[in-house]
């Protein structure tokens, strides 16, 4: 008797089931002899079997975890930048009509002479105030015509450029600083532009060399740039006259 149930567990045919076929295409599982997907007609040419399907969805949830992350860091870093943008105009004061109106006339001696960057910008893209907001006032700054918070556009426009600055070309020579700015410059980099960019606006020695813009202006790049004042025969003369 044992021996008859060993050999009918033998001899008995195996019940397992027959590994299916994943299809690629749409997702369906098919007969492991099926040559063709049973839902979208795709040929299955060595696909992988059913077992690959948790595998990929595993993938794709992962896939989403990394991007639920990366879109919730993303959204983190714009409310940031929106609320230390809205501190800053909120610590600060507008310029009034007339003010306003100065910075135009400037802006537009900008784009007459060839600066439509700049003026797209400072037209555009600028909020202009004029008191210094918390950052500012925690910073500090020198005797300055103006200050710009890159990346949030917020330009600070003091007392002294409307006050000082002798004409509107002298107001767009200052706001042509101030763009670099807006456009991620650092202070060298905006002060030697806007040197070597002075005849283009007018803003020349022989008409303005005695102004207190003028004076400072190149008081400041030739501390930052001193390489602009290596020029004649002293050694000390304007590089980009």
């Amino acid at each position: 008797m044992q021996q008859r149930v060993a050999e009918r567990v033998v001899h008995e045919p195996s019940h397992r089931p027959a590994r299916s076929r994943y299809c690629a295409h749409c997702g369906v599982v098919n007969f492991a002899d099926a040559e063709s997907c049973r839902r979208c007609r795709t040929e299955l040419l060595d696909a992988p079997s059913a077992h690959a399907a948790p595998d990929r969805a595993a993938a794709t949830s992962t896939s989403r975890g990394v991007g639920r992350r990366l879109g919730f860091i993303a959204g983190a870093i714009v409310l940031s930048v929106f609320g230390w943008s809205r501190s800053l105009l909120l610590t600060s004061t507008p310029i009034d009509a007339g003010q306003r109106q100065l910075v135009m006339q400037a802006i537009l001696v900008l784009k007459q002479n060839g600066f439509s960057r700049e003026a797209a910008m400072l037209g555009h893209f600028a909020n202009y105030r004029a008191t210094d907001n918390w950052w500012n006032t925690y910073l500090g700054h020198r005797e300055a015509y103006a200050a710009t918070n890159f990346p949030l556009g917020v330009v600070t426009l003091y007392p002294r450029f409307f006050s000082v600055a002798s004409d509107d070309t002298e107001r767009a020579a200052i706001l042509l600083h101030e763009a670099q700015h807006l456009l991620g410059a650092g202070e060298p980099a905006a002060l030697e532009l806007t040197w070597r960019e002075k005849h283009r606006l007018g803003w020349t020695a022989d008409k303005y060399g005695e102004s207190r813009v003028w004076k400072n202006t190149k008081e400041w790049t030739t501390s930052e740039v001193p390489s602009l004042f290596q020029c004649g025969a002293d050694v000390h003369s304007d590089c980009a006259m």
